[in-house]
């Protein structure tokens, strides 16, 4: 009997770029991820100060994978970005987190490893897996939930990403329509809308709003197209708070987006 061939690799040339807030919270994490991608595949480390380096870094990314060492803003960036330019759908993302706890909401949600070794090592092992978007009518996108209104936002560090302030988060009169269909109206104040990608090319819609005996809460939904208008709102979406708008239409594009899991 011959002895088994050993497993050829697959993993890719890597484009590893480093947040700054990363490098400054944890440098050993960073360390720590750098040495165990390196020692698995050819990789070019970028370290960008600016959002305009990060930009041109992931432009410049050729056939490289771009992997991502930082929080959720990092990969929100980077997905925001690719969609843009038009080039999200043949990029497959990987990640590695490093951050605070409350900025790596998304990451744990879409199923990274919260270790930066066991990250770094699903990058070099795991499998792209498609993903769910949700896209609005001003072009932006949504990996994770979006809260409708925006609840109160802690004083926070300052982000390469802008951010409004948040208005007010008492109970919002609003109109929401799935695909067409009423779920909520102006004369019934809603305490909050959440959207999310579904699992099956959906958006899944929960509204919650005040309840009494003949008018129960709308509850959720499914629905290819949302739409929320109604006076000036803001609205929370992977961890940015964005607004105001009078109307916003959101959109599932399913498969849209490819991230390295294990």
């Amino acid at each position: 009997m011959s002895a088994r061939e050993p497993a050829t690799t697959t993993t890719p040339s890597l484009l590893v770029i480093v947040d700054p807030t990363a490098r400054r919270l944890d440098g050993e994490s960073v360390r720590i991820a750098k040495d165990v991608l390196s020692a698995g595949a050819p990789v070019k480390l970028c370290l960008p100060e600016s959002p305009r380096e990060y930009a041109r870094a992931l432009a410049r990314r050729g056939s490289r994978r771009p992997v991502l060492i930082g929080d959720d803003r990092s990969l929100v960036r980077a997905v925001t970005q690719l969609h843009q330019e038009r080039e999200l759908a043949e990029a497959d993302l990987a990640m590695v987190p490093v951050g605070s706890g409350g900025a790596l909401r998304l990451a744990r949600h879409l199923g990274v490893p919260a270790s930066a070794v066991t990250a770094a090592r699903a990058v070099l092992d795991g499998q792209p897996r498609r993903l769910d978007l949700l896209v609005d009518d001003s072009d932006g996108v949504v990996l994770g939930e979006l809260h409708v209104p925006a609840p109160p936002r802690p004083a926070g560090r300052v982000s390469w990403l802008r951010r409004s302030p948040a208005a007010r988060t008492g109970p919002t009169p609003l109109r929401v329509e799935a695909d067409g269909r009423l779920v909520a109206d102006l004369d019934r104040p809603v305490h909050s809308v959440t959207l999310a990608p579904g699992t099956d090319g959906s958006v899944r819609a929960e509204v919650r709003a005040a309840t009494t005996e003949d008018a129960p809460s709308p509850g959720g939904t499914y629905a290819g197209v949302v739409t929320v208008s109604g006076p000036d709102f803001h609205y929370k979406a992977d961890g940015r708070t964005l607004g105001p708008v009078r109307t916003r239409t959101w959109r599932v594009r399913g498969a849209a987006w490819s991230l390295v899991l294990p």
